[in-house]
């Protein structure tokens, strides 16, 4: 990654989200992504979430349409600080699926929202490698009206081991998101979000894709 880029990602988060400019050419397509979950509460400190994911993506970049299931635990440590932890199976439709194992951070400073998740990554294939990454975020969380709330962040993709011997390392590409969450209910809350998914290609156009993100979550 050239220091030109890594300027632009970190100033990106800096702004908790505000869409960077692209630092060179890029190859842009549009993208839908849904995002529905469902949270139980175990105690008033531990809940239980299954989280699923559909993106669908055309041909025109290389990405390719994806699908996943995830089971997260998460325990409240302080009142402001939950530790969760995660396992995911997820499909890559034309591309090879993966395992992932996640250990999650999130903290809460006012309308500050912080997050970051280690990535143990196993793609089919490829002998059992581990691949290892790093996916700091940083944000804000607005009260906007009493049901809605406007939310911005920035996410970096830092490849600390690849998937596969002789995959690259170091920061390798840039989710940035903004967005309105609203509660239906006490139990149902939708949100809809403009995202920005930008990978780092060497001597090559980075893969910008654009994405409406509809998320839809039931808690009990």
């Amino acid at each position: 990654m050239t220091e030109t880029r890594l300027l632009a990602a970190l100033g990106a988060c800096a702004a908790f989200g505000v869409l960077a400019a692209p630092a060179q050419a890029t190859d842009d397509d549009l993208e839908f992504w849904l995002n529905p979950s469902v949270a139980y509460d175990l105690d008033s400190d531990t809940s239980l979430e299954l989280e699923t994911a559909q993106r669908f993506r055309s041909a025109g970049n290389g990405r390719v349409d994806t699908y996943f299931f995830r089971a997260w635990l998460a325990q409240d440590i302080a009142d402001n600080v939950t530790l969760a932890g995660a396992l995911e199976r997820r499909i890559n439709d034309g591309g090879s699926n993966e395992t992932r194992v996640m250990q999650q951070l999130s903290t809460r400073h006012g309308i500050v929202r912080t997050r970051l998740r280690l990535e143990q990554r196993f793609v089919d294939n490829r002998g059992g490698r581990m691949g290892l990454r790093l996916r700091p975020r940083l944000g804000v969380a607005i009260p906007v009206a009493e049901r809605l709330s406007f939310g911005s962040d920035a996410e970096l993709f830092w490849t600390l081991r690849g998937t596969s011997a002789g995959g690259g390392t170091g920061i390798t590409g840039l989710r940035t998101q903004v967005g309105f969450d609203y509660e239906i209910s006490d139990t149902i809350e939708l949100g809809l979000t403009y995202l920005r998914q930008q990978d780092f290609e060497d001597n090559a156009p980075d893969e910008v894709g654009h994405a409406p993100l509809i998320t839809l979550d039931f808690a009990f």
